[in-house]
């Protein structure tokens, strides 16, 4: 399990560290069954006195932009069609994809082809099939979209400092649509 807090945005380390009200937090976890594979994130707001409009946006925006990309995870459909749904309504919005991480093929090891950027064109990339297992994850940041790693050499943090969010779902592909395996 990783927890990202406010500018993190991937693969924060768990600590000690006290979180506090209105804090941005990021929980991804893996899970292995039987041998197979899963992968989820979410991101919540620490409750506060006060609300965040634009954090409370960058949250709602980020979650709505994987469901908007799981909705074109159909067979015969590309993984650029996925790709260019997340990336056009993140930046309908205002925010920023994260481009140096991205979703991936998911199954019998964590990181399997294909790729799944959070960018991209439609129409591109592998086509979908019956039977593939995705993890789909937009990355998305209130400011500029580049990131560095902590010293640490795991944590991913928003250069400019400005809060990220984070969703993921691992997504089979059926014949009847996209079945997300993740959801609770």
């Amino acid at each position: 399990m990783c927890v990202s807090v406010n500018e993190e945005v991937v693969h924060g380390i768990p600590s000690d560290r006290k979180l506090k009200e209105g804090d941005i937090v990021s929980l991804d976890v893996t899970v292995v069954k039987n041998g197979f594979y899963a992968d989820a994130a979410e991101t919540v707001i620490l409750e506060s006195k006060s609300r965040n409009a634009e954090n409370e946006a960058l949250v709602r925006v980020t979650e709505e932009s994987l469901c908007r990309g799981i909705a074109q995870a159909v067979a015969g459909n590309r993984v650029g069609d996925i790709s260019h749904t997340i990336q056009e309504y993140v930046e309908k919005h205002g925010f920023s994809v994260i481009r140096d991480f991205i979703g991936h093929g998911i199954g019998f090891t964590m990181h399997e082809e294909p790729a799944v950027p959070n960018f991209g064109d439609a129409g591109t990339g592998v086509r979908l099939k019956d039977g593939m297992v995705l993890a789909i994850e937009p990355m998305v940041g209130m400011g500029r979209p580049e990131v560095d790693i902590l010293k640490d050499g795991w944590t991913v943090v928003m250069r400019d400092k400005k809060p990220a969010a984070h969703f993921e779902h691992t997504v089979a592909i059926t014949k009847q649509g996209p079945k997300i395996l993740t959801k609770v």
